[in-house]
């Protein structure tokens, strides 16, 4: 059984999330302690535990621990099965990163999946809907994977409510990544939206992330932000902005909460992409560690530049390491740019 220590590196949620998502994959049992031992309330969240057991159910594993504040998990999968299935967190905890775990072990079974989940889709601290959509999905596809991703409600904190779907067919071969240079940025374009508010909000969001790219870089990119109302059980606004490249796409949103003023939600989105066009890098901060699981199962090398080495990309090289063998090399500083090989 591979012991896990869950406190290594950044010490969160993702070190149980790629730990599920390969032990199904490969079939491989595990033991983690210390679950998130490094957070302000250390152990299983109700988001985490409905990855666990949608693992569980996917994989018809056996396991312990699988409670609400544990912080110690053994996890036992059999074969995983195809087939539709529904997980609804309970909370607004993300939908996107139940998504994530289940997504490698479904992804290479041998017959199309179907996951419907319900919960958060425009949280903080986990990648939104737009972004799944419309960065990791192409990125996914650059790699010879097809998800296909749908959105029927909108989920925000803190009632959540949201619902997304999933169709994920098999991949064969994973093609490599080699991308080190992101070319000419051709265009920003991007999402406002509001969920039972006043489109204003959404109108002043829009005007904040504008304004703010135009003082550094007056007339530069042609900027393209569409409004909308979003159906939501509760209430929220969000804005997507994505950056189209000649050799690359990236991604950043901000999440409005109670007391933020709307143009501070714009201006994060616009700050996010301003420091990722200055480090003049292919792949925005976000994505590293959710492609680095792919690109170790790939035959070939890959190699890519990006805006910022994260600790939570080092950490999750870390865990995948745990579960099976494969070379890789990051060379920057954690909070700056970098370059990263695997192979």
């Amino acid at each position: 059984m591979i012991e896990i220590d869950g406190s290594y590196g950044e010490g969160g949620g993702q070190i149980l999330r790629t730990s599920l998502s390969l032990s199904c994959l490969f079939n491989r049992p595990f033991r983690i302690f210390n679950i998130r031992k490094n957070r302000p309330k250390p152990g299983l969240m109700p988001q985490h535990l409905t990855s666990v057991k949608a693992a569980q159910m996917i994989s018809d594993a056996e396991m312990t621990g699988g409670q609400i504040g544990s912080t110690e998990l053994t996890f036992s999968p059999r074969e995983v099965k195809s087939g539709s299935f529904t997980f609804d967190v309970g909370t607004a905890g993300s939908t996107a990163l139940i998504m994530q775990t289940l997504l490698p072990a479904l992804i290479f079974s041998q017959e199309k999946a179907t996951i419907t989940l319900r919960g958060g889709t425009h949280v903080p601290f986990s990648p939104s809907f737009h972004y799944l959509d419309g960065i990791f999905i192409p990125w996914l596809k650059r790699l010879g994977m097809e998800v296909r991703l749908s959105i029927e409600a909108y989920g925000f904190y803190p009632k959540g409510g949201g619902v997304i779907a999933a169709e994920i067919f098999p991949a064969g071969e994973i093609e490599p990544l080699r991308v080190t240079e992101r070319g000419k940025v051709i265009g920003v374009y991007g999402y406002s939206g509001v969920g039972n508010l006043p489109l204003t909000i959404a109108e002043r969001q829009r005007r904040g992330c504008v304004e703010r790219i135009e003082s550094s870089y007056p007339g530069k990119f042609p900027i393209d932000i569409e409004l909308q109302e979003v159906p939501t059980p509760g209430q929220g606004t969000f804005i997507f902005l994505g950056a189209e490249a000649e050799r690359v796409r990236a991604g950043f949103t901000g999440i409005g909460e109670r007391g933020k003023r709307a143009e501070i939600v714009g201006e994060e989105a616009a700050n996010e992409f301003l420091d990722y066009y200055a480090a003049d890098a292919a792949l925005d901060p976000h994505l590293p560690d959710q492609l680095v699981l792919y690109l170790s199962m790939c035959r070939e090398s890959s190699e890519f530049t990006t805006s910022r080495i994260t600790q939570h990309l080092l950490t999750n090289l870390w865990a995948i390491g745990r579960f099976h063998k494969f070379d890789y090399a990051v060379e920057g500083e954690i909070g700056r740019s970098g370059k990263v090989k695997v192979n």
